[in-house]
């Protein structure tokens, strides 16, 4: 069972110290002095080194669970932007299908004027389509004309041994980036450069 401690203002200079801290007697704090003044002496510094490590032991309790605290907030907030650009990664890689559509759509040769204004309408969407996919983090894999890259590239067909350099001589799928990582890479074929 503790006692009530008095509450003592903090204080900075011992003379205001002494005239707002009321007077206390050692059984206010649930001490009891021995007569000689050397004992009561020692009793009191042990009192104080017992207060004084308790005292840190909880200071540092304190840091520690401050700084656990700090680290998870911290960790929270990482996985927070992994899970936004987890789930990203897979909306974008669930649309790459939908812009292949477009891709294709787009390489037909209109014949009619009605035909050459649908397509261009069909450009002005895919421009803006891809700019904001592009404000996401999404671009495609630089491919025709580009060297071979096995890190980007996915080679169906060309030529088998021989010297030089591959370069790639056809797209046949549009490969895409998304924050600098191939989610897809692109389909070709290559030739010796």
């Amino acid at each position: 069972m503790t006692e009530d401690v008095p509450a003592v203002p903090a204080v900075r200079d011992e003379e205001a110290r002494d005239e707002v801290r009321p007077h206390l007697e050692p059984s206010d704090l649930g001490i009891e002095l021995p007569e000689e003044p050397e004992e009561a002496t020692r009793l009191l510094l042990n009192e104080i080194a017992v207060a004084r490590a308790e005292a840190d032991e909880y200071l540092e309790t304190v840091q520690r669970l401050a700084a656990d605290f700090e680290n998870y907030r911290k960790r929270m907030a990482r996985e927070q932007v992994e899970n936004v650009e987890r789930a990203s990664q897979q909306l974008l890689e669930q649309l790459l299908p939908s812009l292949d559509n477009f891709d294709a759509a787009l390489a037909y040769e209109p014949q009619t004027e009605g035909e050459e204004k649908v397509l261009a309408g069909m450009q002005g969407t895919h421009q803006v389509l891809m700019e904001t996919l592009a404000r996401e983090g999404l671009e495609p894999v630089p491919a025709v004309g580009t060297p071979f890259d096995p890190e980007i590239h996915e080679a169906v067909s060309g030529p088998v041994g021989g010297d030089g350099g591959l370069i790639v001589s056809q797209e046949l799928r549009r490969g895409y980036r998304l924050r600098g990582r191939v989610i897809r890479a692109a389909l070709v074929t290559v030739d010796h450069a």
